[in-house]
This record gives C-alpha cells, sequence and structure tokens, in this order.
C-alpha cells in the first residue's frame, strides 16, 4: 500500500512543499545522481514504498516516474524534469537557475533537501493534490478551445501588428534570458573561480600546483592518463556535474601556463585532457531530454561512458599533433 509524502526545502533550500502521491501508473523514485541510488532517493521510496531506480543504469518511462532525484548544482540538469512536469528532488540548494529556469516553479520543484525534510502527507494535502493533478473535463477543454478561437477572424493591418509583436517579443525575451543567466549564472561562478585562485596564491597551494600537476601536464602521456582518469566510467558521472571541476582545473593550468610553468603547446591537449568527464553526469537525463526509448537509454548510457575511455584519450593527441607548431 502506497504512502503520501510531504517534501519541504531544507536549510537554504528553494520551493515546494511537494506533496507526492504515488499510484499504480507513477510509481518510481529515479535517481539522477551519478552515483548509484542517492540516500534520499532511498529513504523516500521506502517511506512511500515504492520502488528507487537508479537512472543512470535503467531507463524509465516518464509516465512511471513519481519524483526525480538530482545533485545538479545550476545547470541544465535540474530544469529538464520541470519542464516535463516531473516532481523534481534536487539535494543541492540550488533555486531558479540554468537555461531551463523558467520551467523551475515552486509547484513541481524542491531543493536543499534532506532526509528531515520528509514527512507523512494529511488527508487534505492528499485531496489537493490530487485535485491539482485531475485530467481536465470535456466541458473545461471544449471551453478552453472556444477562447483560444474566439477573434481569430481578424483583418490584414491587425495580423501583421500582431506578427511584428510577436518577433519583438521573442527578441526581447531572448535578450531578458541571457541577460538573466549572465547574472545568476556566469557572474556567480566567475566571483568563485576568483575566490579559488584567490585562496591558492595566498596559501601556497600554486606552489604544490606547480611542483605536482605542471610536470603532469608538460608531457603528452602525462596528458593521456589524466584523460584516462577523468573518463572513466564510475568517475565521469561524479566529477561531471555543472563542469566544475574541469573550469577550475583548467583555470589552474593556464596560471601555471602564463607562469611558464607548462609549455603554451600544451594548451590546447590539456583542455581535450581535463574534458573527458564533461557532460557524463548528463547522459541520461540528454537521452530522456530527447525522448528514447527505455531501452536506448538503459543501453545508451554505459555505451557513450565507456566510449570516453577511447576518445578522451584520442581528442587528446589529435589537439597535439594539431598543436604542433602553432606557437613556435
Amino acid at each position: 500500500m502506497y504512502k503520501s509524502v510531504t517534501v519541504k526545502a531544507g536549510k537554504g533550500g528553494w520551493g515546494g512543499p511537494l506533496t507526492l502521491v504515488p499510484t499504480e501508473a507513477k510509481h518510481k523514485v529515479v535517481s539522477i545522481t551519478g552515483g548509484g541510488i542517492h540516500p534520499i532517493a532511498e529513504s523516500l521510496a521506502a517511506m512511500m514504498e515504492c520502488e528507487a531506480v537508479d537512472g543512470f543504469s535503467t531507463g524509465v518511462p516518464d509516465d512511471e516516474i513519481l519524483v526525480a532525484v538530482v545533485d545538479c548544482g545550476g545547470t541544465a540538469r535540474c530544469g529538464v524534469y520541470p519542464k516535463k512536469r516531473i516532481f523534481t528532488i534536487n539535494v543541492l540548494p540550488v533555486g531558479q537557475t540554468g537555461p531551463l529556469a523558467k520551467f523551475i516553479t515552486e509547484d513541481i520543484y524542491v531543493s536543499g533537501v534532506d532526509e528531515s525534510c520528509f514527512s507523512y502527507a494529511n488527508e487534505s494535502d492528499v485531496q489537493a493534490a490530487a485535485a491539482s493533478s485531475a485530467p481536465k473535463s470535456k466541458a473545461q477543454a471544449k471551453q478552453e478551445v472556444a477562447r483560444m478561437s474566439a477573434g481569430k477572424e481578424k483583418g490584414f493591418i491587425t495580423r501583421l501588428g500582431i506578427a511584428i509583436g510577436g518577433v519583438v517579443s521573442k527578441f526581447y525575451a531572448a535578450g531578458r534570458e541571457t541577460i538573466d543567466i549572465t547574472i545568476k549564472s556566469i557572474l556567480p561562478f566567475m566571483a568563485f573561480v576568483s575566490m579559488i585562485l584567490g585562496i591558492i596564491s595566498a596559501s601556497g597551494i600554486g606552489d604544490v600546483i606547480a611542483n605536482t600537476i605542471s610536470p603532469i601536464a608538460s608531457t603528452l602521456p602525462g596528458m593521456l592518463i589524466i584523460s584516462f582518469i577523468c573518463a572513466m566510467p564510475f568517475l565521469s558521472p561524479v566529477l561531471g556535474p555543472g563542469a566544475v571541476i574541469a573550469q577550475i582545473v583548467g583555470t589552474l593550468l593556464g596560471v601555471q601556463i602564463g607562469l611558464g610553468n607548462i609549455p603554451p603547446q600544451y594548451a590546447l591537449p590539456a583542455l581535450f585532457a581535463i574534458d573527458a568527464q564533461v557532460g557524463g553526469d548528463f547522459v541520461p537525463v540528454g537521452l530522456s531530454l530527447g525522448e528514447a526509448d527505455p531501452e536506448t537509454i538503459e543501453l545508451g548510457v554505459p555505451a557513450v561512458l565507456y566510449s570516453r575511455v577511447i576518445t578522451g584519450p584520442a581528442a587528446v593527441i589529435i589537439a597535439y599533433v594539431a598543436s604542433i607548431g602553432l606557437y613556435s
């Protein structure tokens, strides 16, 4: 017998509360966290007496997913399931951010969640959730179609004005979203990287990096080893979220190249070496977003992750060859 659970935002979190009501059709808690089934997903599934599924190893049709558990720091992954109107729990305290921020709303998304955020739902909450998700009646559908159809007979000048207004509004919306993403995502990350570099410079960690990473990143075999390690199927989904690791390491390597500790001709191969894991966490989400069949997701995720082990080092070699004579 399924049980309904209310999930509220945790410390520093945003959104919710969500009332999850399992049914025979929707009863699966899908964990898209890159490291097996997340403990939050396991606890939630146990409370509701539902099934917890590792979204990286098993494809699940959207119409069977009750809630998706993610650990996204603010990239597209936290908005993919809200876009599909699937309840989404983010274990990190992230609000409306990323390219799909407009789909992240309080009625479908909650973040900063830990086990203390779970409680069994009362009857009124369950009834309200059931009413909000109930399909529209034929009469309601006919009324909506009638409202949409009303006033369609317009003159040429009116239609021309509406068309021009539509184009202008799209450009305006694109500009607004660009500014919004820049303010909410790009600038905070730039400030974060600047802070990390300041700490590294002030603490002397930069000297350690120069003495340890620089010799490895200054040779082709060293970069091949870095690429191979980053592309390992069990590591790449963990290192991939938000491409944070790659961006920080890339910035550090850029500083070392600027200081002369790493020859500049290794800049391009180093870029491919540290980027072998980027997107590893997004593979099942991307396939789901492309409406792939569950069997395709189940086979496609390991296929892509294992192919990185081959294509990662191969990209480093190609970049190394392309850099020959580039900085001479």
